[in-house]
C-alpha cells in the first residue's frame, strides 16, 4: 500500500528545545502551531485540546517530560525523576481518562529511573521511540482492520481518529485510509461530534487533504444511517479498553454502537496495545471525565442557548464489550471481545497504575 498518499499530516514536531502542536481548536480554518517550551505549556496544550486523541496525547506528554528535563539538574537519571515528580503529576492531571497519557510517562519513568548521566538524551530517545512506534502500529492496525471488511462496503466513524489524534496514518482512519486504498471501503461517512465538533472540523476535513471523499452527518443522524443500508462497520477509536473489552471512547459512540447492533452493522474499535488497560476490570471502573457546561452552551464561541440553562458534559460514554464485534490493536485483532479473549491477546501487557 502507498502509506505516503494517505499519510500527510503531523500534529506533534520535536525541534530540539521546544515542541510545535498543531493547534486543533482553529482548524480547518486557520493551520497554526503552538509552541510549547516548557512541560506547563504542554500539560495546559493536551487539557485545552490543542492536541487531543488518546496517543497524540500520550506522545505530546512524553516530550513534555522532555521539555522539564531540560530545566532540571541532576547527576543520573534516578536524582533526575525525583526533581521531575511535580511535572509529572501536572502532566498526569491534564486527562485523566486517556490511559495512553498514564502509559506513556511511566514508561518515559521507567527509562528515567535506571538511566546514568546521559539521562536526558536517554529520555529524549524514548519519547522519539514512543512516537516511532505508535506510526508503525497504526500503519499495522490499518492493514489488519481493513481485512476485515467486504470490499464495497461503507463505513461511519465518529469523533477524529487520524494523524491528528496519533503520530500519523491514525487508529481507526488507519483503517479507513488502508481500506479505501484496497478497494474494500467505498463510502465513508463521519459524525459531526458534538460538543467539540472533532468529526466536523476535524476527520472530513483531514480525509479531504488525502483526497478521500467523506460524508459529514449529525450524530443524531447514524441511526438513521444504519437503517438505510448505507454502511456495514462503525469504525472507532478508544481512550481506554479494559480486560473484559469494555471501550471508553468520544461520547457519542455507545449510542452508535447500539443502533448498529440494532441495523446489523459491525462495530470496530481501533486502538494501540497502550490504549489497553488489563489493571481495569470493566468500563464501569473508568473515571469519565466531565469538562465545563459551557462547551454545550456555545458553538465556536457563539452562545446558542438562553442565560441560566444548565448543561451536563460528559466527554466519554463506555461502550459494552458485548457490542462490539472487532478490537484491533498491532498485536493482533481480538473478536467477540470478553475477558478470556482479552487475556489471550493482552496477558502480558503492563498494567496501568
Amino acid at each position: 500500500m502507498d502509506f505516503d498518499r494517505y499519510d500527510r499530516i503531523r500534529p506533534i514536531r520535536w525541534q530540539g528545545d521546544r515542541l510545535g502542536l498543531l493547534d486543533q481548536r482553529r482548524l480547518p480554518f486557520e493551520v497554526s502551531e503552538l509552541e510549547c517550551r516548557d512541560s506547563d505549556a504542554v500539560a495546559a496544550a493536551i487539557r485545552d485540546l490543542v492536541v487531543r486523541g488518546a496517543p497524540a496525547i500520550g506522545i505530546a506528554a512524553a516530550w513534555g517530560l522532555v521539555l522539564a528535563g531540560q530545566a532540571v539538574e541532576a547527576d543520573d537519571g534516578a536524582e533526575a525523576l525525583e526533581r521531575l515528580r511535580p511535572a509529572l503529576a501536572r502532566l498526569r492531571a491534564a486527562r485523566p481518562t486517556a490511559v495512553n497519557l498514564m502509559w506513556a510517562l511511566d514508561r518515559m519513568a521507567g527509562v528515567l529511573a535506571g538511566a546514568g548521566a546521559d539521562w536526558r538524551q536517554v529520555l529524549e530517545g524514548e519519547a522519539a521511540a514512543i512516537a516511532a512506534e505508535d506510526l508503525a502500529a497504526n500503519r499495522r492496525m490499518g492493514a489488519l482492520g481493513a481485512a476485515l471488511i467486504a470490499p464495497g462496503s461503507g463505513v461511519l466513524t465518529h469523533c477524529n481518529t487520524g494523524s491528528l489524534a496519533t503520530a500519523g496514518f491514525g487508529t481507526a482512519l488507519g483503517v479507513i485510509r488502508a481500506g479505501v486504498a484496497e478497494g474494500r471501503i467505498a463510502r465513508v461517512y463521519a459524525s459531526e461530534t458534538r460538543p467539540w465538533l472533532q468529526g466536523a472540523r476535524l476527520t472530513v476535513w483531514e480525509l479531504l487533504q488525502d483526497g478521500i471523499a467523506a460524508t459529514l452527518i449529525a450524530d443524531g443522524a447514524g441511526a438513521h444511517l444504519m437503517k438505510t443500508g448505507a454502511v456495514q462497520w462503525l469504525v472507532v477509536g478508544a481512550d481506554r479498553i479494559c480486560a473484559n473489552g469494555d471501550v471508553a471512547n468520544k461520547i457519542g459512540t455507545y449510542a452508535h454502537a447500539i443502533a448498529a447492533r440494532q441495523h446489523g452493522v459491525k462495530v470496530m474499535v481501533v486502538a494501540p496495545s497502550s490504549t489497553v488497560d488489563m489493571a481495569t476490570a470493566r468500563g464501569e471502573d473508568i473515571e469519565i471525565e466531565l469538562r465545563d457546561p459551557a462547551e454545550l452552551l456555545s458553538v465556536s464561541g457563539t452562545r446558542t442557548v438562553a442565560e441560566g440553562v444548565q448543561a451536563w458534559n460528559p466527554v466519554f460514554d463506555v461502550t459494552p464489550a458485548g457490542l462490539i464485534d472487532a478490537i484491533v490493536t498491532e498485536r493482533g485483532v481480538v473478536t467477540q471481545p470478553g475477558p478470556e479473549a482479552m487475556a489471550r491477546l493482552f496477558a502480558g501487557a503492563a498494567p496501568t497504575p
